[in-house]
């Protein structure tokens, strides 16, 4: 899975895991195999109730086929990033710094698919997304969105555990009031807001670890927290 990093105004850096090639064709079958079932439940509705539209018919389709005409944008508007396909798939579109994109992005992604998918038959969209490196087809880059994976990976980020050099000096011992389960779910936390630049929610951790330790210091929330979960690894591996 590729992924690249940013870093916002506030110096913090978020990586974003940039969707599989493999998983956004996935969710658009998935996404075209819910438009066909639509067409066949209209006309299985239409046979059970004999009607057969004689006069005006394009204007008849025309209107049935509104639904589809809109489908992503409607979706990606209302599910905050996602179609049905893409919520199956874990995937979602985002800001390319992290942020929410507003329904002006996904108009454009919306207007931008119609030479991306539809007149090409998706062979734009493919080779902007394998020569972009960040996930983008035109309607993105012209939108400044991405299309990412909410899928977990495991790694040392899941785990107590972090990496600490052999000539490592605690900073806090206060740490050790600490529990395994407060230090995991500290650093879930922070790991999370770091990657979207949520300052509210590493300031509470911050009041939170000093309310519970008493920790005294005039660093930055951020390198408090840090420092912290550092701290409490070293202790726990002395033990």
């Amino acid at each position: 899975m590729d992924n690249f990093k940013i870093e916002t105004a506030q110096n913090i850096t978020i990586q974003q895991n940039v969707a599989p090639l493999s998983t956004r064709i996935g969710a658009f079958l998935i996404d075209m195999l819910i438009i066909g079932s639509y067409y066949m439940l209209i006309i299985l509705i239409l046979n059970a109730l004999g009607f057969m539209p004689t006069e005006n018919i394009y204007v008849f389709y025309a209107i049935v086929s509104l639904p589809v005409f809109f489908y992503s944008l409607i979706f990606e508007t209302l599910m905050n990033g996602q179609s049905p396909g893409k919520y199956l798939n874990k995937i979602r579109v985002t800001k390319i710094d992290g942020s929410k994109p507003t329904f002006g992005s996904f108009l454009i992604r919306w207007i931008l698919r119609t030479i991306d998918i539809s007149l090409a038959s998706g062979s734009i969209a493919l080779l902007t997304i394998l020569l972009n490196g960040k996930g983008q087809r035109l309607g993105d880059l012209a939108a400044g969105t991405t299309v990412i994976s909410e899928r977990k990976t495991i790694s040392i980020d899941n785990t107590l555990e972090v990496d600490i050099p052999e000539e490592y000096i605690p900073t806090f011992p206060q740490v050790t009031l600490l529990s395994d389960n407060d230090v995991q779910t500290i650093k879930e936390l922070f790991i999370k807001a770091k990657q979207n630049g949520n300052h509210k929610t590493i300031a509470k951790l911050n009041e939170k670890v000093i309310e519970i330790t008493g920790i005294k210091s005039d660093l930055k929330p951020i390198e408090l927290i840090d420092l912290v979960i550092k701290d409490y690894n070293y202790f726990t591996q002395q033990m």
